[in-house]
């Protein structure tokens, strides 16, 4: 590092943050921010399409200007974007090299965009692409219709109090023929396929957002906030509490 250079960054820095004082300016909070990068890990892909429709009527509040020319603006957006999603979904389980190799096709796409507009469409499309790739991590395994279909409707029905029984009969098939395709495609059987899905996404939720336990146990359909610690220390060998606790300042730091 040259002499003084970090001198000079000071000195910009505490002008950046004077003129964005003046301007009222506040970026976005964290945990908000990787509440969105969870739904992408998750694999909620109607989520993602929602949360990032929101986002585009208002694209630049809460984020910092990154060059002064709006289409290089955008595209180094992306480019922060989908550094960090590739990173969340390899943790999530999408294999490493899919995981970066997508991560640089979209930057190279972007690359070539000739319009601020085109970059922002870029965006979204990149964000669902990476969540429609986290939900078939989901369905490793599975070979039938009828069980990869129970999977995308178990992803996208977390909330609700979902049966052996409800679930066949979506399908057109008995309980027990039901029960014993699904056991016979995934290696569990759908009762714990469904309970393990939904603590897998509580320990996203628990990692990556700052959503209270009672919110986290009431959006995955578990009767009360007792019975939802119960099963999750059940699975995971500790609480809620103590699993935020150790996962989450870590993994928002270390991202």
């Amino acid at each position: 590092m040259k002499e003084g250079v970090g001198l000079n960054t000071n000195r910009d820095l505490n002008y950046r943050l004077f003129i964005q004082k003046e301007n009222d300016f506040t970026r976005t909070d964290i945990h908000s921010e990787f509440e969105k990068y969870y739904a992408i890990r998750s694999g909620d892909v109607a989520l993602v399409k929602d949360n990032y429709a929101k986002a585009r009527l208002d694209f630049y509040k809460g984020k910092g200007q990154l060059s002064d020319d709006p289409l290089r603006n955008n595209i180094y957006h992306l480019v922060v974007c989908a550094a960090i999603v590739a990173r969340i979904c390899v943790d999530g389980g999408l294999e490493h090299n899919v995981a970066y190799t997508l991560s640089d096709i979209y930057i190279r796409k972007a690359d070539k965009c000739t319009d601020p507009d085109e970059v922002l469409d870029l965006l979204g499309e990149m964000q669902v692409d990476f969540a429609q790739r986290m939900r078939e991590t989901q369905k490793t395994g599975a070979v039938s219709v009828h069980v990869r279909r129970t999977i995308d409707y178990i992803y996208d029905h977390l909330h609700e109090s979902l049966t052996l029984e409800m679930l066949a009969e979506r399908e057109g098939l008995h309980p027990s023929s039901m029960s014993r395709l699904f056991a016979k495609e995934t290696g569990v059987t759908l009762k714990d396929y469904i309970i393990r899905a939904k603590i897998k996404t509580a320990g996203n939720m628990l990692k990556y957002s700052a959503f209270p336990l009672s919110d986290i146990s009431l959006s995955l359909g578990f009767s009360s906030q007792s019975a939802f610690t119960s099963t999750f220390r059940k699975i995971t060998g500790m609480t809620p509490g103590q699993y935020r606790s150790m996962y989450y300042s870590d993994n928002i730091s270390e991202l």
